[in-house]
């Protein structure tokens, strides 16, 4: 029989940052459902509506980059908000940019947490927003994606698997 070493949980008030956790290696793909419209999907059985906003209850791919970078940052600061304010904590973390459209991109975004930190003197709320910014640049993959840059590389194929 063997045991799992004993690990002792971060203590309230402790500047640890959570690990990042591993990327699922799940399929991710979209399967085109009209005219620019898409569902994504992956292999877990999660879907989203793809498409222009013209087409109404859709996310358009560039609020879907927003949406993940504001969940990554979130849970990337997860544990350090709830070891201070409890598991229950609530926030809701907007994602804000304006498209350039001559550039076809987002030169910036920023991401506001509406969150209550009103139990806190001055000094515990400017230490436990250091700490949850430190977590935030240290642990969201697509935060440090998207600052670091990606290469992307795009394949055509035919069904089946041969390459164009």
């Amino acid at each position: 029989m063997t045991t799992e070493p004993a690990t002792t949980p971060p203590q309230p008030g402790t500047d640890e940052i959570a690990p990042s956790s591993p990327s699922p290696t799940d399929a991710l793909w979209v399967e085109r459902t009209g005219v620019r419209t898409y569902t994504g999907y992956s292999a877990r059985g999660a879907q989203v509506l793809i498409g222009p906003a013209s087409a109404g209850a859709v996310f358009t791919p560039g609020e879907l980059l927003k949406i993940a970078l504001a969940a990554c940052a979130g849970m990337s600061s997860d544990r350090t908000f709830a070891r201070r304010l409890g598991d229950d904590y609530a926030v809701t973390i907007h994602a804000e940019g304006v498209k350039d459209l001559p550039e076809d991109r987002y030169p910036e975004i920023t991401e506001r947490f509406e969150i209550d930190l009103s139990s806190l003197d001055d000094e515990a709320r400017e230490r436990l927003l250091t700490v949850a910014e430190r977590a935030i640049e240290k642990t969201c993959t697509v935060g440090r994606t998207i600052k670091a840059g990606a290469t992307v590389h795009t394949v055509f194929q035919q069904p089946g698997g041969s390459v164009e």
